[in-house]
């Protein structure tokens, strides 16, 4: 998968839904999706929805644990992506 474009980033953290559970995952580390849709009072089928444009534009990663999901923001995005979610997550 090639890296996140600025267009991409911007377009994904546009929608307050995704914002949202960019920062909370920024603060958290790794959540599934229950803790998700707990924490922002959403539907699970909104969050996933999210979740998964997430994870298409490179800015969240996944791991399976029976039949639970977890995700994080990614290690492999790149600098000055990881540097813009950390300024908004800082105002």
């Amino acid at each position: 998968m090639p890296p996140v474009s600025p267009l991409q980033l911007f377009k994904s953290l546009s929608d307050e839904t995704r914002l949202s559970l960019v920062l909370l995952l920024r603060e958290k580390g790794e959540l599934c999706v229950c803790e998700l849709t707990s924490v922002l009072k959403e539907t699970q089928p909104k969050i996933s929805r999210h979740l998964a444009l997430l994870r298409e534009n490179g800015l969240l990663t996944d791991r399976r644990d029976g039949k639970w999901i977890h995700y994080r923001l990614s290690p492999h995005m790149p600098a000055w992506a990881a540097a813009v979610i950390e300024q908004a997550y800082l105002c």
